[in-house]
């Protein structure tokens, strides 16, 4: 048996109008292409549907009985076809993203807000998370999309480059080399050192320059607020990020990039799995971070 949504809509329209030159008008038919339409669903169903008069058509018992039925299931199937029509249009959706700590603090809110306004509809999720937990959040389906940098294991994922992100030396105003505007590295050897912890996207990417393996560790900690306050109480010096250097806004600090042919930059990426499609309200927001990229210099 093969029912359809034309048979359901034509025969409400009847049981609502009682006459079938109404009832064609309504579903835009001619009254012979409504009349056979109405005689497909009777002889589909093996049973007669409505009682017939020259002035007025009325339901027969079973014909109440799939109207209570049709009715129901015609609304419930305008409503599942206008939520889609709703999440192609951005205007329903859930969007979950995780990013480093930095970008979840720094560059992502304002385009968070921006996107919010557009598409007030839209769930927004944020996971703020080292690397290796971003990238698990994105191969077991709770993240859309991961800002991150590259882990070891990236099979599974796409990524896309989303900036180099280059390294500044962080140090206190009376240090020695706060007068500098650029330093070496070997200007850095021998300085007590505040670094991220090892599973860190900032670390990780220190640790990839065999000259940087060269620095030594006097203080690891996992947080760069942590790093802010240690460096201000003057108990070292950090190299961090460009993204992260809001973190460092203290009238107490001084920021030195690293001369050229020194430079490390930390490389990162749009992630998402490589075996499944982004739903509408994904593919949106990934959209917009892709056009992000021109503001942060890609």
């Amino acid at each position: 048996m093969n029912i359809t949504a034309r048979q359901l809509r034509a025969f409400v329209a009847l049981a609502d109008e009682h006459h079938f030159t109404r009832a064609a008008a309504r579903c835009h038919q001619t009254q012979p292409a409504f009349s056979a339409l109405i005689k497909s669903l009777e002889d589909a169903l093996g049973v007669r549907l409505f009682e017939r008069s020259t002035r007025r058509v009325e339901l027969t018992a079973e014909g109440r009985l799939l109207n209570r039925s049709a009715t129901r299931l015609l609304r419930d199937m305008e409503a599942v076809v206008q939520d889609v029509r709703d999440h192609v249009a951005i205007r329903k959706g859930r969007v979950s993203v995780a990013a480093l700590p930095s970008l979840a603090a720094g560059w992502l809110p304002d385009i968070y807000a921006r996107f919010h306004a557009e598409h007030p509809g839209v769930e927004l999720t944020l996971h703020d998370a080292l690397l290796e937990p971003c990238l698990a959040l994105v191969r077991s389906g709770a993240a859309d999309i991961a800002v991150a940098a590259q882990g070891v294991d990236m099979s599974g994922l796409d990524a896309e480059t989303l900036y180099e992100d280059a390294f500044y030396l962080v140090c206190r105003d009376d240090h020695p080399l706060a007068r500098k505007r650029a330093v070496r590295l070997r200007d850095i050897e021998g300085c007590a050192m505040i670094q991220l912890g090892k599973g860190s996207s900032v670390r990780q990417s220190l640790i990839r320059n065999s000259a940087f393996r060269k620095l030594g560790t006097f203080l690891e900690v996992d947080h760069l607020a942590t790093v802010t306050g240690l460096v201000v109480a003057g108990l070292g010096v950090s190299l961090v990020p460009a993204m992260t250097l809001f973190q460092f806004k203290h009238a107490r600090l001084r920021v030195i990039p690293l001369v050229r042919q020194d430079a490390v930059k930390r490389s990162l990426y749009l992630i998402r799995r490589s075996d499944r499609g982004l739903s509408s309200a994904a593919q949106a927001f990934y959209d917009v971070l892709l056009r992000e990229r021109a503001a942060l210099g890609t």
